[in-house]
């Protein structure tokens, strides 16, 4: 099989480790294992992969606090 090599900052490699089980893991199976955590469907169907991409960072948006109420919007917006 052939490899690639990816940059990732020394902070995110860490992060990676420390999602390891055991020492001899491999970045590539556990990158694996984290992307099959990504939804692929739901009862209406298949999400392309576009729609997972932004699944994800929204639930990162969500998770980060970047994300506004109806209420700022609606102020933001002058509805209100």
């Amino acid at each position: 099989m052939a490899y690639t090599s990816i940059q990732i900052s020394p902070e995110t490699r860490a992060r990676l480790a420390g999602f390891k089980t055991h020492e001899r893991e491999t970045y590539d199976e556990l990158l694996k294992i984290l992307m099959d955590l990504v939804p692929s469907g739901d009862d209406e169907g298949e999400y392309t992969k576009e729609f997972q991409a932004s699944l994800l960072r929204s639930l990162s948006d969500i998770k980060h606090g970047r994300i506004y109420s109806m209420e700022e919007v609606k102020k933001h917006l002058g509805i209100e």
